[in-house]
């Protein structure tokens, strides 16, 4: 009889099974950088976050990723979706549920100053707004911002240069402030 573990692995898809063990301390990293900052608790943990991040990356069986860059790009895609989604079920919470309130506090909420459920949710928006616009640019948000790559990194998962990729992640950082309002 297999082990819940073993069944979890048996159905990964091949790319995120090889690599998922080999980048698990990386993933790791990248997940106390996104939760880092304030002393406050939260339901999201660095595990929890990484292995729930595992888990949707497993029920997503038609993604093939190649290499690392495209790994931890799409881990961060992951990641992101997973505060995202955690921000705003809490934030439906206290429109009338009797659970106890945490607060989530993301690398976001660090550089924004103590960010705000409102403040996340206002960044998720104006990257799904930025998408419209330029989907590339999004894609190197996500990958320096919450994946932590370097420019290099992001150019080989991307197929340009890392000269394209520091004019994207410029031209994005005053997109976003624009729409922010900053």
């Amino acid at each position: 009889m297999q082990t819940e573990e073993e069944c979890r692995a048996a159905t990964a898809p091949d790319s995120v099974q090889a690599l998922f063990p080999s980048l698990y301390t990386e993933l790791r990293r990248l997940a106390r950088s996104r939760l880092a900052g304030g002393g406050r608790p939260t339901l999201l943990d660095t595990s929890a976050l990484v292995h729930e991040a595992f888990m949707h990356m497993q029920k997503d069986g038609g993604v093939h990723v190649a290499d690392r860059e495209h790994f931890l790009a799409y881990a961060a895609t992951t990641m992101r979706n997973i505060v995202i989604d955690f921000v705003r079920r809490r934030k439906a919470e206290r429109r009338g549920g009797g659970a106890e309130h945490v607060t989530l506090d993301t690398l976001a909420a660090a550089q924004l100053g103590a960010a705000s459920d409102d403040e996340i949710l206002d960044v998720h928006e104006a990257l799904q707004t930025l998408a419209e616009v330029d989907a590339r640019l999004v894609r190197v948000v996500e990958m320096r911002y919450f994946a932590g790559l370097t420019d290099l990194e992001i150019a080989s998962a991307l197929g340009v240069t890392d000269r394209t990729v520091r004019r994207d992640w410029e031209r994005a950082r005053l997109l976003l402030a624009e729409m922010l309002g900053r």
